[in-house]
């Protein structure tokens, strides 16, 4: 059985997915790019830098994390983004700590680029991830479809080096990305019975700045993080319960 398999979830990851894999090859003793029907080059690209490529339909984030965590033989797994890239002090750490560790899993905390701006406020640093898990003891909370939890059975360690997220080149991704999670947060409102009310469109979105500006300290971001604090205000304090409105109405 191997001791560390990194795992990349992809769907048309073509500009990305070498560059990453390349970051992982040498010190991990395997790639698995676990694709959900990309239809550009990524399954191509993989194969050629020398990752095992495994085909999946998608249902959601959780469960295509938990399908490689019932079906990879290691005892580790990374889970890795496409536009996520290991540096080498990172690969030495997570080398490190699985050879001398009896954690179940470990975070690691990622430096998060925004259309070009390395983000230092907002909730987007250190953004700790909960992503090197020892395989037998993590299992994905399946009611959590996207922004998965990883339930462990054991203690959890913290890294110090982290990866580089090159998080949304431009700001029609950024758009894009966010409808999805606005929807998928639509969606888990509606399963906790939550209604919308007037106050909703008001308060959440003024709460949501205040965290994203204030709290999680996006004014060290400049103009760059007042645009992210007001968009995300919009995308999860409003956009969510306008969606909940609307199916009330069926609409």
């Amino acid at each position: 059985m191997k001791q560390l398999t990194a795992v990349v979830l992809t769907r048309n990851e073509a500009n990305h997915i070498s560059a990453c894999i390349e970051s992982l090859f040498s010190w991990t003793d395997a790639v698995v790019v676990w694709d959900s029907g990309s239809t550009d080059a990524t399954c191509d690209l993989a194969h050629l830098a020398g990752a095992l490529v495994v085909r999946r339909p998608f249902d959601d984030y959780a469960r295509q994390r938990q399908a490689a965590l019932d079906t990879i033989a290691s005892e580790w797994i990374l889970f890795i983004d496409a536009d996520e890239r290991a540096t080498p002090q990172l690969a030495d750490e997570i080398g490190a700590a699985i050879h001398h560790s009896g954690m179940a899993g470990y975070w690691i905390p990622r430096r998060n680029f925004i259309v070009g701006h390395e983000m230092k406020g907002g909730g987007f640093t250190p953004d700790y991830q909960l992503r090197l898990l020892r395989r037998n003891k993590a299992k994905y909370d399946l009611a959590r479809e996207v922004h998965e939890v990883v339930q462990l059975e054991g203690r959890e360690g913290h890294l110090t080096e982290p990866l580089i997220h090159l998080n949304y080149e431009d700001w029609t991704q950024f758009h894009r990305k966010q409808v999805v999670y606005a929807r998928y947060e639509a969606r888990i409102l509606a399963q906790r019975g939550i209604r919308p009310k007037p106050h909703n469109f008001v308060l959440q979105p003024a709460r949501e700045f205040y965290r994203r500006f204030i709290t999680l300290g996006g004014w060290r971001d400049g103009l760059h993080g007042v645009r992210l604090a007001l968009l995300l205000a919009w995308y999860y304090g409003f956009v969510p319960y306008w969606l909940l409105l609307k199916n009330d109405n069926g609409e």
